[in-house]
């Protein structure tokens, strides 16, 4: 994580987000890539086993686990599905979620309750390591490209508030020069290095994959994946108010809402139970 968030720290440097649509494309392929070794896998996996693997209840009561836990796991698995969906709103993202959805039931074929909280990394599969490796390392890019499409443009609104409203100090106007695309500044090298160091002491803190992944994808599913999108749509096609299209419209959202809810509350929950066990970073 150490070694992410340097690399995260040169790249964040990179001042405006159409200098990176190179890299937004890299991120794109590599999902596609890992998604693929994942989904090659998985059909192997399960023509070895002879048939599918898994129910349509998932994990069963007993066992160690309790009716509440199954009602936690539940609700995070639709923050887990939803955490999917919020890559809707990035055109070039579209198709490797899809794909990944995709991995994640065929895996669940393969697999069934045992299967690992990450696919890849968690010791689902071992053989061929060779092309484990290379779907790992197309993770590693793929996320260092996912970092940088998401945070951009919160790095050039916060810049961009910053130089309205102190526009006559030298701190946040000062530049030091261009090497390539990277183009430092005083305040730019300072807040995006301070913000990455952040957010990379964040990420070592709480490592909950799963639970970590539902509570992001139940949180953002709603807001951004179906309310704007439903709200633009109305006021663009001028939907009338209760008409039947409208009617169908809202329905649809506030039910993606309880999704969101319910997802949200799931994994809570678990990252609630998470922390009572975790020791900060040492890895467990």
């Amino acid at each position: 994580m150490i070694l992410f968030g340097a690399v995260e720290v040169v790249f964040s440097q990179i001042p405006d987000f159409d200098q990176i649509w190179w890299l937004s494309i890299v991120a794109a392929a590599m999902s596609f890539t890992y998604a693929t070794i994942g989904l090659a896998l998985g059909i192997a996996q399960t023509v070895a086993n002879g048939g599918f693997k898994g129910s349509l209840t998932g994990v069963g009561v007993g066992g160690g686990v309790t009716p509440m836990q199954k009602v936690w796991r539940s609700l995070q698995a639709f923050g887990n599905i939803s955490f999917a969906y919020s890559y809707a709103y990035i055109l070039i993202e579209i198709q490797a979620s899809y794909h990944q959805r995709s991995l994640c039931l065929l895996c669940y074929a393969a697999f069934g309750d045992a299967a690992p909280d990450n696919l890849l990394t968690g010791f689902g599969f071992y053989e061929p390591f060779w092309l484990l490796d290379i779907a790992n390392v197309a993770i590693v890019v793929h996320l260092v490209g996912a970092y940088q499409v998401f945070f951009q443009p919160l790095f050039a609104f916060v810049e961009k508030w910053a130089a309205a409203t102190w526009s006559d100090s030298a701190f946040i106007t000062r530049e030091l020069g261009a090497v390539g695309p990277f183009k430092l500044s005083v305040f730019r090298l300072t807040w995006r290095t301070a913000f990455v160091c952040l957010t990379t002491l964040v990420a070592m803190m709480l490592p909950f994959f799963g639970n970590v992944v539902g509570l992001l994808g139940a949180v953002s599913f709603w807001p951004f994946s179906v309310y704007f999108p439903v709200e633009m749509y109305i006021a663009q096609r001028g939907v009338r108010r209760w008409s039947t299209r409208w009617v169908c419209l809202q329905t649809l959202s506030a039910a993606c809402l309880l999704v969101s809810v319910a997802g949200a509350v799931g994994s809570t929950a678990g990252v609630i139970d998470a922390v009572k066990l975790h020791r900060p970073f040492s890895g467990g």
